[in-house]
């Protein structure tokens, strides 16, 4: 009789033990699910990174977003003769990069202006360039870190001449670069184009939102999110400011 009624305990003990996991394994599937529920809640009411006080993505939130407008009617010669001695230095606006962006640069002998040889850190491919003036000048470009022809139909068919010579001499929108990296770049904007040298990206589109802002021109959606895209991945960089 004591061994029937120990088996029968055994037997309750195991029912009870197997009925207990059951309810463990009910209960962590259930959290499981939640779990996975909460995540896709929280991924879907996600917003973007907000830009540090100061900062270029803080910054690009203030720009219009609009389309393009008067694409047909844009012309180079709309920004003046390229170059000029804009800030009044007596020294052209080239020169005055080169001086700004080359390294070990030598002026050319008997001239204070025109710079004759130095050696570039290209921001856009991430080499070095050897400058010499002469038939390969053109290695080392000055690039208009918003295309004019971007500033144009972003705004700048609406401006004056005054302007628009502004913005194209303007130290703030230039940068020497690579030759080739710079004719590959075109009149595209961050939707369309970007450094090679991936650790410039964030300095290259913290300067075209500065050169948009200083100058009141719009973002396209496209171009919106693509500098929104590079920033967010460094939402502390700051809004570049200086120039003419």
């Amino acid at each position: 009789m004591a061994a029937a009624s120990d088996s029968k305990k055994s037997l309750l003990e195991k029912l009870s033990k197997r009925k207990a996991l059951q309810v463990t394994l009910v209960v962590i599937a259930a959290l499981v699910l939640a779990g996975n529920f909460l995540f896709k809640s929280l991924g879907d009411d996600a917003t973007p990174a907000e830009g540090a006080e100061g900062s270029a993505l803080e910054a690009l939130e203030s720009l219009e977003i609009s389309e393009w407008e008067d694409e047909d009617g844009y012309d180079r010669d709309a920004f003046g003769t390229a170059w000029k001695d804009v800030d009044q230095n007596s020294c052209d606006t080239r020169n005055d990069i080169l001086a700004r962006d080359l390294e070990d640069f030598e002026y050319t002998a008997g001239d204070t202006c025109e710079i004759a040889s130095g050696t570039l850190d290209d921001p856009y491919t991430g080499t070095e360039i050897d400058f010499e003036r002469g038939p390969n000048s053109g290695d080392v470009q000055i690039d208009h870190i918003v295309a004019l022809k971007n500033a144009w139909v972003t705004g700048a068919y609406a401006w004056d001449q005054e302007q628009r010579e502004r913005i194209a001499n303007d130290p703030l929108n230039l940068v020497a670069s690579d030759g080739p990296a710079n004719m590959g770049k075109g009149a595209d904007d961050t939707s369309e184009w970007l450094p090679d040298n991936g650790s410039y990206r964030c300095e290259y589109v913290a300067a075209q939102v500065a050169v948009k802002v200083k100058y009141e021109l719009w973002v396209t959606p496209d171009e919106h999110d693509a500098m929104t895209d590079v920033l967010t991945s460094c939402p502390a960089e700051p809004l570049p400011t200086g120039g003419l």
